[in-house]
């Protein structure tokens, strides 16, 4: 590991090449935080608590919360609604 010259290198040696059942893993995981913490940042700039926020979309306070924990998955549709309903964001998508 050591002599992995970039980010990428690292993450082949560690959990195998892109596609690979390890890789997919970690960057599920991955995506999943970076979700996560997005969303806590964008409830806190709306002065909102996790309940106001559950109210204002129609679900429950442990669900935000666990979605800012990063433990659930959240359907693009739930997501969306969180984002664009409850917090006033848009939300675009890149796929590569």
């Amino acid at each position: 590991m050591k002599d992995a010259k970039t980010f990428d290198e690292l993450l082949d040696r560690k959990y195998g090449k892109v596609g690979a059942k390890k890789r997919n893993e970690f960057e599920g995981k991955a995506h999943m935080f970076i979700i996560s913490e997005m969303l806590k940042e964008a409830r806190k700039e709306a002065n909102m608590t996790q309940q106001q926020l559950a109210d204002k979309v129609n679900t429950k306070k442990s669900y935000i919360s666990r979605l800012e924990n990063g433990k659930g998955n959240i359907q693009l549709s739930t997501l969306i609604r969180i984002f664009e309903t409850g917090l006033g964001r848009r939300i675009g998508l890149t796929f590569l």
